[in-house]
């Protein structure tokens, strides 16, 4: 291998690094495949915020951190937003959810959480709510 392919793969893996903050492939990869079955929801935000949108601020969907597949995330702004459904009111999930919550926080990452209807009947509160941490 040349030495500007190692020093390119040594760039690409520094960076994919601090931008999935050690995410294993096999989380990434899972990532990927979410991305291929999103819910209305998740279609709903995605429309309004990709591409620069929302104050010109760049976000992924489905994207991984850490051991976590966040539903999107703001590198710049270190924002996961998680849209969450019904089975998210069990309290195994609850629990879970709430230790991912400090974890993240630990990493300095700001997570907000809207449920999908939410999304889908009032999206202008949510953008609103979510500018208020860009």
């Amino acid at each position: 291998m040349s030495r500007a392919k190692n020093k390119s793969n040594r760039l690409t893996d520094k960076y994919l690094g601090t931008l999935h903050q050690g995410a294993r492939a096999s989380t990434r990869q899972h990532a990927k495949e979410l991305r291929h079955s999103t819910t209305n929801a998740e279609q709903k935000l995605w429309s309004l915020i990709r591409n620069r949108q929302l104050k010109g601020k760049k976000f992924r969907r489905q994207h991984a951190v850490a051991n976590y597949i966040l539903d999107f995330y703001c590198n710049e702004c270190k924002l996961a937003i998680e849209l969450d459904g019904n089975f998210h009111t069990q309290t195994e999930t609850k629990n879970y959810g709430e230790l991912r919550t400090l974890s993240l926080n630990e990493q300095e990452i700001t997570l907000l959480r809207f449920w999908n209807e939410q999304v889908l009947d009032e999206p202008e509160r949510v953008l609103r709510k979510i500018s208020e941490h860009l």
